[in-house]
């Protein structure tokens, strides 16, 4: 293969055009002309391959080339108490294109200051279109404000002259010595905590959605946390001395230095793309980023995968080294300490300060079961804080001899079911076997998912850090704060036989994701050879293969399925069989949507699991092969709301006249309490011919996000898309529509909605909101035929990136009372208005609808008839029904983009 022949060093000033920049006559124009002529050429080198190393260093050397000839041209050169000095990143001699230009201005004192000359330079700068951050200081106030502030210190032991006294800067650098302040431990600790606030703000995760590669876990400022305590502590400033020093070894300096490269060629290609400073990776530019990075396949979905899954490597290096290199810190400080405690655990490990260690260079080697039985000791023992340096690299660097003999080794395998067991911080040691690359090597299956990204806005994280934040998940339960979070799994993860086997079935969920095919069978295939292999009887092997498979079935039925059909609860109930794969199911489901994503898990979601739940639950104990009647449910609703229409002193008498006139679907579907409120909504309302618009929180204290909107008035097709449309309009999301009829020609129409941006905000107690809504609803249902004049919002940026085909059919149910209709399609602010509209145009009656928005998409299931409210069974109506529906929202979808 022939490489391109590079020049030797990126392009900087000429003589010429160092003479003609430092003149005082020089124009603006031509320092911008210049300025943009040498990045086009960088950009160009970019392009060509050229080493990111000296391009980021070349940047940063024409632009100080730049800043002395701009400060020679406002005559500031001959000043002898000010100097011109680069901090931060550009301190480092590191400038990506769109990098801010962090500046210094130093001077001896304050009577030592040309403010008018100093002042027309920093005008002159912003003039040329310079990004510069930038500070006036005498060396007084850097000496002060460095003691109180970590983060002008650090800015500070990266500084370096541009142009002026030397000395200057000489003499700031002794005033803030590790003998005056910030000494080695405290700068260490107080870049540690800082780090730690940091990764809080990402969910302690490299692995979002869109990625911030310099602020993430992983990201480039990990390595400079290194950099910057290197300095501090150990007084050097290559990170290669680090080798020298014993903190790193050869291969690991090779290893960071390549992981630093990729992520410096990904966010200069970042900086071009987005035309300014950018360092997320957002959807459209990682589409962009894939094929300047030589993804360029027909699979547009793949290539962004492989892209990211490269990004992934380099941050999951970066994180790993960053780990152990803090680590090598922290024991560096306590060698100082006087007091050496120890406690010997065993023949193998010893704990010594707090940190487990090994007690033989040569343990791993010599006893390779040793690398899981050091992380079981890890899981036993409360009182340990972390595992040695010194240990984490002797068993990284032995991670070969894990093989198949190893994999099926009897003393293996049963050490890594006592990890599962661990008492203790389970979901620490497996990202730390993780990180090591232990995980990987001991389930091939496991390293295969590591880095694999879901290119789509439903998965935030790749599979592994998901599959490993359920797990995560799952031991919160059993922590007091999360038991009142999540009350019914908190109780039931407390009473299922083996807790392990949750966090097998974890462990395998979604293990085959990105092989093609059905994840839920495939990842049964590893679930019964990893449960086989590990010697678990026959009945556990079949319960967790049972929750790999059907993961996924406790949400879909919840979230897509009328559950309250007895029909649909029976069909579930027969599934399940008892109470103890109910349990299970339950718990893994609650525990996988909330590591899907965070916005995932709301009020309405829980109220849906809670009911399906509860509802199967009640059906098991009733017995299986006595299944309740529709008229016994609607008999018990109608009972119990009596019970509340009594407690409210309402009129039963009245109260029954109204139920009289009401569809008896009605009564099966709405529990009680729900229909209490709205006949004690409709006789207060009454007679008043108006539209009746009542609001109220949807119930139990732990599931206050989402609100129910009830609409009682006379019935109009257009009903369904107008009130759609205010929606809409008004920053609301439906998650869950019903809408009955009446014999005096009225709708009963019940909505569950949120807020779009904000899931857990509760619209409830914003009285302004309330009234807002209720005044929109009122004005616009009084006149439904002018609904076209509903303003659209305007589709978010994250929605536009993804535009599949939609689909619709109709499915099959146990018992049609009404016919329904599944549409899949993608996200777009008044789509469900659209679709009413629709419905309404085609002499389609709609009487609820269950509606699911999974990231990007919507996957809405409609329960309709005809307008006589017969079931739509004709194949070619439903045939026709179904194209032009499709039709109708591809349109929508390309427009609205």
């Amino acid at each position: 293969m022939d490489f391109p022949a590079f020049p030797d060093a990126p392009p900087l000033l000429s003589n010429e055009e160092k003479h003609e920049l430092s003149q005082a006559e020089c124009s603006i124009s031509r320092y911008k002309a210049i300025i943009e002529e040498k990045t086009n050429a960088y950009n160009d080198l970019f392009h060509s391959l050229y080493p990111i190393e000296k391009l980021v260093k070349g940047l940063s050397a024409f632009f100080d080339e730049v800043l002395q000839a701009a400060w020679k041209a406002k005559d500031l050169n001959v000043e002898k108490h000010v100097s011109l000095v680069a901090v931060g990143g550009y301190g480092r001699s590191e400038l990506h294109p769109k990098s801010d230009i962090d500046l210094l201005i130093l001077i001896e004192n304050e009577t030592s200051a040309p403010k008018d000359k100093l002042e027309a330079f920093i005008t002159f700068l912003w003039d040329i279109n310079l990004d510069i951050g930038h500070s006036v200081r005498s060396l007084d106030e850097c000496t002060e404000i460095a003691k109180q502030d970590i983060t002008i210190i650090t800015n500070l032991i990266e500084s370096r002259t541009l142009i002026g006294p030397v000395a200057l800067l000489d003499t700031l650098q002794v005033s803030i010595d590790t003998d005056k302040m910030w000494d080695g431990r405290s700068f260490y600790e107080a870049k540690l905590q800082e780090q730690k606030q940091r990764h809080g703000k990402y969910q302690n995760t490299a692995y979002n959605l869109e990625p911030n590669l310099k602020e993430c876990p992983g990201g480039l400022r990990d390595m400079q946390v290194i950099d910057w305590v290197a300095k501090r502590h150990l007084h050097t400033h290559r990170l290669s001395a680090l080798i020298d020093k014993e903190f790193l070894s050869e291969d690991e300096y090779i290893q960071i230095k390549g992981a630093v490269s990729h992520l410096w060629r990904i966010r200069w290609a970042l900086h071009m793309i987005a035309g300014r400073k950018e360092d997320r990776l957002l959807f459209d530019h990682q589409r962009t980023l894939a094929k300047l990075f030589g993804f360029d396949d027909d699979d547009l979905k793949r290539n962004v995968e492989r892209f990211m899954q490269g990004y992934y490597q380099s941050v999951a290096a970066i994180q790993q080294l960053n780990d152990l290199l803090l680590q090598h810190f922290e024991e560096s400080f306590l060698s100082s300490d006087e007091k050496n405690n120890i406690e010997i655990i065993n023949e193998h490990f010893q704990i010594a300060n707090g940190q487990l260690e090994a007690r033989t260079p040569t343990l791993f080697q010599d006893n390779p079961s040793s690398m899981l039985e050091l992380y079981v000791v890890y899981g036993e023992y409360e009182n340990i804080r972390g595992i040695r340096a010194n240990t984490m690299r002797q068993l990284r660097d032995n991670l070969e001899l894990i093989d198949d003999d190893f994999r099926h080794d009897s003393v293996n395998t049963n050490l890594f079911l006592d990890v599962i067991a661990s008492r203790y911080r389970l979901t620490t040691i497996l990202r730390s076997m993780k990180h090591l690359g232990l995980l990987g090597r001991y389930l091939p299956e496991f390293g295969a998912i590591i880095g694999q990204m879901q290119h789509d806005l439903f998965h935030i994280y790749t599979v592994d850090a998901h599959t490993l934040q359920l797990i995560e998940n799952l031991r919160r339960l059993w922590l007091s704060e999360y038991k009142q979070k999540f009350p019914i799994s908190a109780q039931a993860i407390r009473h299922v036989p083996k807790v392990e086997l949750l966090y097998i079935a974890g462990l395998y969920h979604d293990i085959a994701k990105g092989r093609g095919g059905d994840h839920s069978e495939l990842g049964c295939v590893d679930a019964q050879l990893f449960c086989e292999r590990h010697g678990l009887s026959k009945r556990d092997t079949e319960l967790v293969i049972w929750m790999v498979r059907n993961h996924l079935f406790m949400s879909v039925t919840a979230q897509r399925k009328d559950i309250s059909d007895p029909e649909v609860i029976w069909e579930f109930a027969s599934y399940v069989k008892d109470q103890e794969h109910l349990d299970y199911l339950f718990i893994l489901t609650v525990a996988d949507i909330n590591a899907t994503n965070p916005t995932m898990w709301n009020s309405w979601r829980a109220s849906l699991m809670r009911q399906l739940y509860l509802e199967t639950k009640r059906a098991l104990r009733r017995g299986l092969d006595s299944p309740i009647d529709a008229e016994t449910i609607s008999d018990e609703h109608k009972q119990r709301a009596l019970e509340f229409i009594i407690e409210r002193n309402v009129d039963i008498a009245e109260a029954e006249a109204i139920w009289d006139t009401i569809e008896e679907e009605y009564f099966i579907r709405s529990n009680g309490d729900e229909i209490a409120w709205n006949t004690e909504a409709i006789i207060h309302h009454r007679p008043s011919d108006k539209p009746l618009i009542a609001i109220t929180p949807l119930g139990g204290r732990n599931f206050s996000g989402a609100s129910k909107i009830f609409i009682y008035t006379p019935i109009s097709q257009h009903l369904f898309a107008v009130t759609a449309a205010i929606f809409e309009q008004l920053g609301l999301t439906i998650l869950d529509a019903k809408i009955s009829h009446t014999s005096d020609n009225y709708t009963l129409d019940s909505f569950v909605v949120m807020d779009s941006n904000e899931a857990d905000k509760n619209l409830y107690l914003d009285k302004q909101r309330i009234d807002l809504i209720k005044d929109t609803l009122m004005e616009q249902l009084e006149n439904p035929s002018s609904y076209g004049s509903v303003v659209q919002r305007h589709t978010p940026r994250i929605l536009k990136i993804f535009n599949s085909p939609s689909t619709a059919h109709f499915v099959s149910q146990a018992e049609e009372v009404w016919s329904a209709l599944e549409v899949t399609a993608p996200d777009r602010p008044g789509l469900l208005a659209l679709i009413g509209q629709f419905f309404m145009n085609h002499n389609i009656m709609l009487h609820k609808a269950k509606i699911a928005t999974l990231g990007e998409r919507v996957e809405d299931t409609f329960y309709i008839t005809d307008d006589q409210g017969e079931l739509i069974s004709d194949p070619q109506r439903m045939d026709k029904i179904c194209n032009l529906l499709k039709e109708k929202i591809d349109r929508f979808s390309q427009a609205t983009d």
